[in-house]
């Protein structure tokens, strides 16, 4: 079975997920779709320091929305916040460092948060990959503990918040990766097999797209109320 899952990964990674893929997709791309203007809206991006959640980021900011960036490195993210302050002339850029790892600071940002912002869009961007088995102070292991746990707990914690706003959306970020794994709620925590960074990884996304991963950490998944 796992020769099989990787194998349909590779053939459709080489279709759907390289510069070609992109491309191809892209002629599909209706211009107009994408020259969007988002003023007044509130958008909170993990991982906003670099890569596809930077990219985001500074999207979002060009077209006038206000961002809250979500870090866990202090000189990483205020130096991409200078830059996407400058690139995009939008001074709403707002800076938080949360290790999302750890489930009671995660609790505690989003209660100091919600007494002083709104928010419309909730990105779960941030991601880690520790190649070898390492615990939190919780004793949660490492990368279950950032990109499962943590993106449920943040998610959950922000739900009322959302609610309370016009059309909001909640978007999290996925890989590739998942189709090599299938979910195994047995073993979230990756404590019976021979510990594979890349492998855990690719099953916390796929966990992140399951919605028995709701059932199992005790939430039944729900559509969010939007507002008119």
């Amino acid at each position: 079975m796992l020769l099989y899952r990787s194998a349909v990964w590779f053939a459709k990674g080489l279709r759907e997920y390289t510069k070609s893929g992109y491309e191809s997709a892209s002629k599909d791309f209706i211009p107009d779709d994408l020259e969007v203007q988002v003023p007044g809206r509130a958008f909170m991006v993990t991982g906003g320091n670099s890569g596809i959640g930077r990219a985001t980021a500074f999207e979002i900011a060009k077209r006038g929305g206000t961002v809250h960036l979500v870090c866990r490195d202090q000189n990483r993210a205020e130096g991409a916040r200078g830059e996407i302050i400058r690139e995009s002339g939008n001074q709403n850029i707002f800076l938080h460092i949360v290790d999302l790892s750890d489930p009671k600071t995660v609790w505690k940002f989003v209660e100091n948060f919600k007494q002083e912002h709104t928010l419309n869009v909730l990105i779960n961007n941030a991601g880690c990959m520790v190649n070898k088995r390492e615990l939190t102070e919780d004793g949660l292991e490492k990368n279950f503990a950032t990109n499962t746990l943590g993106v449920y707990v943040l998610t959950t914690a922000l739900i009322p918040v959302l609610e309370k706003e016009h059309d909001p959306r909640v978007v999290t970020v996925s890989s590739g990766g998942m189709l090599v794994q299938k979910l195994s709620t047995d073993d979230l925590q990756s404590e019976r097999t021979a510990f594979d960074g890349t492998m855990v990884y690719a099953q916390n996304k796929t966990g992140n797209q399951c919605p028995h991963i709701c059932l199992l950490l005790g939430h039944r998944p729900r559509r969010l109320k939007r507002r008119n």
